[in-house]
């Protein structure tokens, strides 16, 4: 009952925000839900699945580029754009999941990285389409008419959207198909003892996997007016894979927890972009040393020895 209260009472909070917070705390918002999403659609793959892909980033920026390319040409409207990023994103995802499935461990990792660098470089370089090393302007994201100019007219977009995706991942772990991925997780052996079709437990991990990341780039245009490549790199990947080993693999509450504080963390060294990648490894190998089930992990210890 005092989870149920605390969940209605942080609603009717997010919810009322618009009417108290500045431009800067909305946009720093949106920014952070967006990092939720990431963090929900990573934390299905690495996570639940046991499925070390670094890709992250790339189907991020397959959805930003897809939604910003399509409603600068035609004006759609955000949630088609959005869905068509997401989709894109997703497509990808399948296909690289079907070609990397007799990878594993270092090999996945160092496979779904190179992948992940070609698309960056694709961003780059393709520059009649992306706008190349100069980035790309964002239009604003039309809803129903209305267009979303500042951070306040997207902010219940990506609020609504961001509880959507909360609530679907609480679904699908609680499903078959999420008792499946923790299955391939723990052994693969044993699961294709059981029934499990591995194969394609695998597959559909990374395309959903994918298409969170590029649902989280279709929200990004609709508060953001610039995107460049430099934003798309490993670091983003990083960023994302510290939020959910932090938060604590496997957990929806670690993976959202972990965004929201890595999140702010990341503002708060937005004048140190030279040092994160080391503050960043450095927090991982803590975590990994330290906490290896991070934070929901020390909790449910302290709760234990209660």
């Amino acid at each position: 009952m005092k989870r149920a209260t605390l969940a209605v009472v942080i609603l009717l909070a997010l919810f009322a925000l618009p009417m108290v917070a500045s431009g800067y705390i909305l946009y720093l918002a949106n920014l952070l839900m967006v990092f939720v999403v990431l963090s929900l659609g990573l934390n299905i793959l690495i996570g639940e699945t046991g499925q070390f892909g670094l890709a992250h980033a790339a189907f991020y920026g397959i959805g930003i580029y897809t939604a910003v390319l399509l409603n600068n040409a035609t004006g759609a409207p955000v949630l088609v754009t959005l869905l068509a990023g997401a989709s894109l994103a997703a497509l990808i995802g399948l296909v690289l999941g079907a070609i990397s499935l007799r990878m594993r461990d270092i090999y996945l990792a160092l496979s779904t990285f190179a992948f992940g660098e070609a698309v960056r470089w694709v961003f780059a370089s393709w520059t009649p389409v992306t706008g190349g090393p100069n980035g790309l302007r964002i239009n604003p994201s039309n809803l129903f008419g209305f267009k979303l100019v500042t951070d306040r007219d997207a902010y219940l977009l990506v609020l609504v959207v961001t509880l959507a995706f909360l609530l679907l991942t609480i679904q699908i772990t609680r499903s078959r198909l999420g008792s499946a991925f923790r299955a391939v997780r723990e052994s693969e052996i044993a699961a294709a003892a059981m029934g499990v079709n591995v194969r394609g437990v695998k597959i559909a991990a990374f395309a959903l996997s994918a298409f969170y990341a590029g649902a989280a780039g279709g929200l990004f245009t609709t508060f953001s007016s610039f995107i460049h490549p430099e934003s798309l790199g490993f670091m983003t990947t990083i960023m994302v894979l510290t939020m959910i080993v932090v938060g604590g693999l496997g957990s929806v509450v670690g993976a959202v927890g972990g965004a929201l504080i890595l999140g702010l963390f990341s503002e708060l060294l937005r004048q140190l972009l030279s040092f994160q990648e080391i503050i960043y490894g450095a927090i991982l190998m803590l975590c990994m040393m330290y906490a290896p089930r991070g934070l929901m992990g020390l909790l449910e210890r302290k709760q234990a020895g209660r």
